[in-house]
């Protein structure tokens, strides 16, 4: 057991150490001390098992770790135009909200500087939707995630499990911030108009929490139990129509 006691400081240790908000380092402390207390108990390797692979999760999230932007628009034109022929109207949008933001950044307008533009990009199949939000990740140099919606019928699939759950894991919006290991990363929801029938109406309303401006500041995974900060995420959609989107998501 002494192995596993040093298993224990050593987890306090990093977590005490860690870049999280603080009142999620006092909650995880305060489990590991409890954990010390079952050591005898036949509950406490399943218990240990569990705790030790949502710290693992924890550490390695972008609490507080973000890349630095370039919203250099001769650099992004650039790359826009050696990624994709043609799309000037889409190209000239882009480079539109990337001058917004620049001005942001030269004036110095406080939190409103790190919040990043929604877009959506609406198109047959095969027209460069997908590729060209990977090229605006690589213009602003930011990290890039895609997450496919096709054939998506759990909110659970976004949003995670419970703890509470063995097998349970993150939703696929925490892996895509663990995946770029910045928390303004560029993510790709990949079209958003091809989820399941039965799962459309729950899907759209975590949509809507992602996209709202009101909400994503305190995005909640069921695994990690706790608010995360998507505000300066930059979200990109893609879809072959918006018949059957949400009103609420496409407002």
């Amino acid at each position: 057991m002494s192995d596993i006691t040093d298993q224990l400081d050593s987890l306090s240790t990093a977590i005490k150490s860690a870049g999280i908000p603080e009142e999620l380092r006092s909650e995880i402390v305060l489990r590991l001390e409890q954990l010390k207390g079952l050591r005898d108990s036949p509950t406490f390797l399943p218990e240990f098992d569990r705790l030790n692979k949502y710290i693992d999760w924890i550490l390695a999230l972008p609490w507080n770790v973000r890349t630095e932007d370039m919203l250099d628009l001769n650099h992004a034109r650039e790359v826009l135009d050696k990624n994709h022929y043609g799309l000037n109207e889409i190209k000239d949008r882009i480079l539109e909200y990337m001058s917004v933001m620049r001005l942001k950044q030269d004036k110095g307008e406080g939190e409103d500087i790190l919040r990043a533009p929604i877009l959506c990009f609406v198109g047959l199949v095969g027209t460069g939707k997908t590729t060209i939000a990977s090229s605006i990740a690589e213009a602003m140099g930011r990290n890039f995630a895609r997450i496919p919606f096709g054939g998506m019928g759990d909110p659970l699939d976004l949003r995670g499990q419970s703890r509470m759950h063995p097998e349970a894991e993150p939703g696929k919006i925490i892996k895509a911030l663990r995946s770029t290991k910045s928390k303004n990363c560029v993510i790709l929801l990949d079209e958003i108009d091809r989820v399941t029938d039965e799962g459309r109406s729950s899907i759209m309303g975590v949509l809507v929490e992602l996209l709202d401006p009101e909400q994503n500041r305190s995005f909640s995974d069921h695994y990690l139990d706790y608010p995360f900060d998507l505000s300066e995420v930059m979200f990109i959609a893609t879809a072959n129509n918006t018949h059957s989107i949400s009103t609420a998501v496409l407002d």
